[in-house]
């Protein structure tokens, strides 16, 4: 395969600017090539390419080629969002049949790609025969093979007129019923004419089985979904649950189990819904932070710039061709507490002008303060924005990945400074006042904040029937009011009348401290000494360098990998002997363990990684934790170290024990890579190379 098939091809790709690298695998009966290109290159005209590069290569391959070479497109986003387990006292055809049904339905929907079955058996008509029978009716091979062939089709009679319409007539002839083929005639080259049933045995069984899966230790029939590149994961996730739903109310039997397992929304959801309170947390602790230094009114309209910020960046994410994916969810929670500052400069000094000039109203004094502040406002604006700029242009794979951080910060900033030009300005016109700050009649329940307080409660009960956070916003806020009307507002004015004048006399007496004689240059001098000390310190201390950082591991891999040639039933008991350890470990009913899950020869691969292929000589066990917030403070690192001891001393298995990897897939941190014409010599080198990295055993490395 190397020399008449993968060769000639490689020869024809290598002729293809902006290929970064290309990468072969023979086997016997079987090819593959991986093209891989610069980040830069566009993927529609490089595929254009390869199949025009493939198409010219034909002529130097074989004849007798069983298929034509396939050209696939492999993204880095085409991994398993979700695993739909079916289990129960069926046998594996009985659940295949089921999964069928549940693939064609979850294939329906425009999110998803497509999906996998792994560890079902494969329906298969076997036709046995027997050589000496054949020979002694003089029947070959190739009479049953075409006798079969010229039995099982079906075949167009042409067109037939009745009452004045054309139709179409056809003659199918396709098999049913297996034991209808025992009853096909085969007649040899010899003229002798026999029944398939007396040369061979016709059984209706299912081809070898090429993979394997378990749930929690019982065989399981799992379907892998992938989505669909740039859709939307939560509905997507959301639309599968329906239809496992609805399938167990019209399709399913009652005592058929399906387990959803792997749910990579779950943490998109989590995510989510921590932006959402730390949005709301922000704007609460920003208004009751500012309350005690600009006011009530004033502290409501700084606050407001970040939930206002916030929709209006959203709204320029569909012109961007943004997804709410992490690094989007974590650039909004990064600039949550940057986008208040030009609403504080703003707000202020409205407020100072139309407090200090009596002779103004609120319109002219909002005009000359956005007006005063505007340079120094954008100026620092830009200042903060300045160096996400050249992230912008970062490139390769990792820069396309970060380019949503710098993007999203300077639009959402870039939003805060229209909220602080021109939603500012008209919240004050609209509601400030001069009482702001003075001294306030001692606070009493009236009348109107009855009719408050009622409109609030009505505002939660509907709030409470559509989401119970809704409901509990509405009672916060209106608790919030409550305490800043009869409480807090009183101890922010004696905080503005009392405390913060003092501060205010403190750091000008140290001002003026440090602009008296030589000072200011001392001053100088010992900051830049600071920042030389800083340096050297760092360089001494040589901190750990990482891409990402791990945290707590929410799924914990063991791969297993076997000599190539590995049948999948040997890998199949090696698997399930790492799996039974990897129990013992965590232990059955372990709160903290959502599931345990094995694959075989399918699905067993780094999920992060392209390369999604099936290797018989593979296996994965992967441990599914529950979400952060049900572990009540336990941590999961510790079962790392644990699975990764347990798990040593098979002969013969090289075993791998990782967490998810976080950020865009980079492989192994050390790639060595050999090249040669000749495969021998490449294997042993190889080899000795192995055995000398191994022999220096370098810490937490693995070859």
């Amino acid at each position: 395969m190397e020399t008449l098939v993968t060769k000639p091809i490689e020869k024809k790709l290598k002729s293809i600017s902006g290929v970064r690298k290309i990468t072969s695998t023979s086997i016997q009966d079987f090819s593959a090539i991986i093209v891989e290109f610069n980040p830069d290159e566009d993927l529609l005209e490089a595929g254009i390419q390869v199949r025009e590069k493939v198409d010219a290569a034909k002529k130097d391959l074989p004849n007798d080629l069983t298929e034509d070479p396939m050209i696939t497109k492999m993204e880095i986003s085409e991994v398993p969002i979700m695993n739909v387990n079916m289990s129960g006292d069926f046998d594996l055809q009985t659940l295949k049949k089921y999964a069928d049904e549940m693939q064609d339905r979850i294939e329906g929907l425009t999110e998803i790609t497509r999906v996998d079955i792994v560890g079902a058996l494969e329906r298969e008509i076997q036709i046995n025969l027997d050589k000496y029978k054949m020979d002694a009716a003089k029947i070959s091979f190739g009479d049953v093979m075409m006798a079969v062939q010229g039995e099982n089709k079906t075949v167009s009679g042409g067109l037939v007129r009745i009452d004045g319409m054309k139709r179409t007539l056809a003659i199918k002839g396709e098999y049913k019923d297996p034991n209808l083929i025992r009853d096909i005639v085969v007649r040899g080259a010899s003229g002798a004419t026999v029944y398939l049933r007396d040369i061979a045995e016709v059984i209706d069984s299912h081809k070898e089985q090429d993979s394997y899966a378990r749930l929690d230790g019982k065989s399981v029939v799992t379907l892998n979904v992938i989505k669909r590149s740039g859709e939307n994961l939560i509905d997507a996730s959301d639309k599968i649950f329906q239809i496992v739903e609805d399938a167990k109310k019209d399709l399913l039997p009652k005592d058929l189990d399906v387990t959803i397992t792997a749910d990579q929304s779950e943490s998109t959801r989590i995510t989510l819904h921590d932006l959402i309170n730390t949005i709301i947390i922000g704007f609460i602790l920003v208004t009751v932070v500012l309350m005690f230094f600009m006011g009530a009114v004033n502290a409501l309209f700084v606050a407001a710039s970040v939930p206002l910020s916030m929709f209006i960046a959203f709204l320029f994410m569909p012109l961007l061709g943004f997804t709410l994916n992490m690094m989007v969810l974590f650039s909004f929670l990064l600039a949550l507490g940057i986008v208040v500052d030009d609403a504080i400069v703003v707000i202020e000094n409205v407020h100072r002008i139309f407090y200090e000039r009596r002779d103004l109203g609120i319109v002219k004094a909002a005009k000359i303060a956005a007006g005063e502040v505007f340079l120094p406002v954008f100026s620092g604006t830009m200042t903060v924005l300045a160096p996400f700029f050249p992230l912008l242009f970062w490139p390769g794979i990792i820069g396309k990945f970060m380019f949503f951080l710098p993007a999203t910060l300077i639009v959402t900033l870039m939003a805060s400074l229209f909220v602080a030009y021109i939603i500012n300005p008209v919240f004050a016109v609209d509601f400030m006042d001069r009482h702001e700050g003075d001294e306030h009649p001692k606070p009493k329940w009236t009348r109107k904040f009855t009719i408050l307080t009622i409109v609030f409660a009505v505002v939660a009960l509907i709030g409470y029937i559509g989401s119970m956070g809704a409901g509990n916003l509405v009672v916060f806020i209106w608790l919030l009011i409550t305490i800043e009307r009869f409480w807090l507002g009183v101890v922010a004015r004696k905080f503005q009348t009392n405390i913060w004048p003092r501060v205010q006399n403190r750091y000008r007496r140290i001002l003026e401290w440090c602009i008296v004689g030589w000072r200011p240059v001392k001053i100088l001098l010992g900051t830049f000494g600071l920042l030389v000390f800083s340096i050297v310190l760092t360089g001494i201390r040589s901190p750990k360098v990482i891409f990402f950082p791990t945290a707590d591991p929410n799924f914990i891999y063991a791969y297993i990998e076997l000599p190539n040639g590995t049948d999948e039933l040997t890998t199949d008991s090696v698997t399930n002997i790492i799996e039974q350890r990897i129990v013992k470990v965590v232990g059955k009913d372990n709160p903290l363990v959502k599931s345990i899950i094995s694959n075989v020869a399918k699905g067993a691969t780094d999920p992060s990684q392209m390369d999604q292929g099936t290797y018989p000589h593979k296996g994965k066990v992967t441990v599914a934790f529950v979400e952060f917030s049900k572990r009540n403070g336990q941590s999961t690192l510790e079962y790392l170290d644990k699975i990764r001891n347990a798990v040593k001393g098979i002969p013969g298995a090289d075993i791998t024990v990782e967490q998810e990897q976080g950020g865009p897939p980079t492989g192994k941190p050390i790639n060595i890579e050999i090249s040669g014409d000749e495969f021998e010599q490449l294997a042993m080198t190889s080899e000795k190379l192995k055995r000398y990295l191994d022999s220096l055993q370098v810490g937490g490395g693995r070859t």
